[in-house]
């Protein structure tokens, strides 16, 4: 899959998550088999650059390419500004949220409640792409709500305004994360446009994302919520595309070691303090489904340091070691 001069991997791409896609998940999901990672959200708000959380936003040293970012915003000119800004910092793809159902993006006119506009959304992919020379792209949800499904209407404005690529999540606004996605849509949206189109919403297994490319006929898919403590997800999709057989699970020992990097890469990032309150979802996401696991994610939320949050993490892990080894 192409965009712009770049050519991807594979057609695998993790989705923009706030909170989540920071430098070091990003890292982590592309050595582990993501074609591209798209950046956490940056607001256009130009008051809000010198912050610490949009500078590590805008951080992608020793990333690998593209590197890609997202802004949101409802202001053309603002939006162009905030383009220019992220490449002067870097980025390679501008992404463009119109897809984020959060009442407070909602609230303020942006995400997803764009949909609802179609000639500021015209307005805004215009303006962002004449702003710079590196390739946009744009996230989208299929309309506003079940009565307002326009997202073939979008496609063509982002088509005539010169966005090079199109992911779209299978739900409306109104639908949030609820009910299944709707990939009939996503593939009337890749039929009606030439650029390439990439599916997201419930793909959370190597069949499930072999069905939804073969469902819709799109040019990749997006992963968000089933990478969160299972970053292998991409390797493992890749395999079964490339092959039509599995990949075995990670064993503990795997899964243990690339937690352990992970937690380290946080630390590195954040500092001790607040890399030890980001690390403490990541670490709650990859022991889910394990023996103990409740008990542990009770008692690793309660430490503040990194010193006692690795050793809890650590003995929990050869905890489950000797567990298996026993049953063995």
């Amino acid at each position: 899959m192409r965009i712009g001069p770049y050519t991807l991997n594979n057609n695998l791409v993790l989705a923009p998550m706030a909170g989540v896609t920071d430098r070091p998940f990003r890292q982590l999901c592309k050595q582990l088999g993501a074609g591209m990672a798209v950046s956490e959200m940056v607001s256009s708000n130009s008051l809000l650059w010198g912050s610490e959380k949009t500078k590590r936003r805008a951080n992608h040293e020793g990333e690998a390419e593209p590197k890609s970012v997202q802004i949101m915003g409802a202001d053309p000119n603002m939006m162009a500004q905030a383009a220019c800004y992220n490449v002067d910092n870097g980025a390679q793809i501008i992404d463009i949220n119109m897809g984020c159902p959060a009442k407070k993006v909602c609230n303020v006119a942006a995400g997803s409640a764009l949909l609802q506009n179609e000639a500021l959304v015209k307005q805004i992919l215009e303006a962002v792409a004449g702003a710079v020379e590196v390739p946009v792209t744009l996230k989208i949800r299929t309309g506003w709500d079940m009565a307002n499904r326009n997202g073939v209407n979008i496609a063509h404005i982002a088509q005539e305004s010169g966005i090079q690529a199109l992911a779209v999540h299978g739900r409306t606004r109104a639908c949030g994360y609820s009910g299944e996605a709707e990939y009939d849509t996503i593939a009337e949206i890749k039929q009606s446009v030439d650029i390439p189109v990439i599916a997201n919403g419930d793909i959370s297994t190597p069949e499930k994302a072999k069905f939804v490319l073969d469902r819709t006929g799109v040019d990749g898919v997006m992963i968000g919520r089933a990478a969160q403590g299972r970053p292998w997800i991409f390797r493992e999709i890749d395999h079964y595309l490339k092959t039509g057989e599995k990949l075995a699970e990670p064993s503990i020992q795997e899964v243990r070691d690339i937690l352990i990097g992970h937690l380290h890469n946080l630390y590195n990032f954040y500092g001790e303090y607040t890399g030890v309150r980001m690390a403490r979802k990541h670490i709650s996401w990859y022991s889910k489904g394990q023996r103990h696991g409740a008990a542990f994610r009770q008692a690793v939320n309660r430490v503040d340091t990194i010193d006692e949050q690795l050793t809890m993490t650590e003995d929990f892990f050869e905890r489950l070691q000797q567990d298996i080894q026993q049953a063995a």
